[in-house]
């Protein structure tokens, strides 16, 4: 019921009884749980057609609160969201999460009790994170033997679950953005593939449209296909040529630095592409090449409707997109790539914090998990001891 009010499929109590084939009095009773859980409110502003006005059911987006993080390799993004995924409140600060855990999971927690203000704590229903790591979605495992060393291993779940303990869901980065980007821009699309190009290179994919995962959280790999010619560059995950290792942000800096040129952030790189410096034009084309090889195989695996390009490198360089579109086009087959797509981001890092509320969403206000809470609710209620009776005044 909750679902169908959410989509406005089902709005008043008869339409509910008409789609869900339940008893009137089936329906008020299951109306009633959701009124007192604040889930659903009630409106009489609809118009009449005579009578009394209609009663409307309408979904309280207000009446809770989401916690979410969208973690990058150096920059963070912290928000307080409404239950329609909407941000409240929300900050961004620069954050090596190279620090670790001990480190950076209180500095979250911290910044989510600032944001929440006079907000009462009863309020939140869930948790949702993305973090640059290969995640065991299961269990909010962390599995990144060389990439966030210190992270290896560590279950995130329990330690929010300890301050703020409500159901906790922890993603990879990228597959936290490609939910953002599919349920923001594209919910018509049930295939689409979304490319981070930033200090390092992920993917995350959305298949029938759900996010692909694979059997432990590993799909979406992209950064560690190797190249060819990629000239035996060592790449962080232990093997050589890895398309991360040779055509990443840190990649374009690296050759740049050593063709002698002083960059040291992306706008450096950027700065010399606006001035049309040719051999930073070169490097940053031949990047795309790459991404482009690397992009027209999974295109052939995949057939997604739309790649969307993401990451500060991708924002940056109109090359880089160019040159990864002539790849892609030129590569994949001609089936795959006869409606498809190739387009920039359109929410940006804003599709991280979109992302993180709809996974966690999706989550806490599923039938299972509202059934759930329901049934525990009416357990507590059951089992409170009954109030002593009132004494009468003269009694002792």
């Amino acid at each position: 019921m909750l679902r169908l009010i959410r989509t406005g499929e089902a709005v008043t109590r008869a339409e509910l009884g008409r789609v869900t084939g339940l008893s009137r009095p089936a329906v008020q009773l299951r109306v009633g749980e959701l009124l007192e859980r604040g889930l659903v409110v009630e409106r009489t502003d609809a118009p009449s057609t005579g009578g009394r006005p209609p009663v409307r059911l309408e979904f309280n987006a207000s009446g809770g609160v989401v916690l979410v993080a969208a973690l990058g390799a150096s920059r963070t993004r912290v928000a307080v969201c409404d239950l329609a995924g909407r941000e409240l409140a929300g900050r961004e600060f620069a954050m090596d999460v190279e620090q670790g855990p001990g480190t950076v999971l209180p500095l979250l927690m911290d910044t989510w009790d600032d944001l929440l203000g006079d907000r009462p704590r009863a309020m939140i229903r869930g948790v949702g994170m993305g973090v640059p790591a290969t995640v065991e979605f299961a269990q909010g495992r962390t599995e990144s033997a060389r990439v966030m060393a210190s992270w290896t291993g560590v279950v995130i779940p329990p330690i929010i679950r300890a301050r703020f303990p409500v159901p906790v869901l922890v993603d990879n980065d990228v597959n936290v953005l490609a939910i953002g980007e599919h349920r923001g821009v594209y919910p018509e699309l049930d295939d689409l593939m979304f490319v981070k190009i930033s200090t390092r290179i992920g993917a995350g994919v959305i298949a029938g449209g759900g996010i692909l995962r694979g059997a432990m959280g590993a799909a979406g790999e992209i950064g560690h296909i190797p190249v060819i010619d990629g000239g035996g560059v060592l790449c962080r995950c232990g093997n050589v040529d890895c398309v991360d290792s040779v055509a990443s942000g840190t990649a374009l800096l690296r050759e740049l630095c050593g063709r002698g040129k002083d960059v040291r952030t992306i706008a450096d790189v950027t700065a010399l592409v606006r001035a049309g410096d040719a051999e930073t034009m070169a490097t940053v084309r031949e990047a795309g090449r790459r991404i482009g090889e690397v992009l027209a195989g999974a295109v052939n695996i995949l057939n997604p409707s739309v790649v969307v390009l993401g990451g500060d490198v991708a924002e940056a360089f109109g090359p880089l997109v160019s040159s990864i579109r002539e790849v892609v086009y030129r590569r994949s087959t001609a089936l795959a790539t006869r409606r498809l797509r190739i387009e920039p981001s359109r929410l940006g890092a804003g599709a991280g914090i979109s992302g993180c509320a709809v996974m966690v969403l999706d989550h806490v206000l599923s039938p299972e998990a509202v059934d759930e809470t329901m049934t525990l609710t009416a357990l507590r209620r059951d089992r409170a001891p009954a109030l002593p009776a009132p004494v009468e005044a003269g009694q002792s």
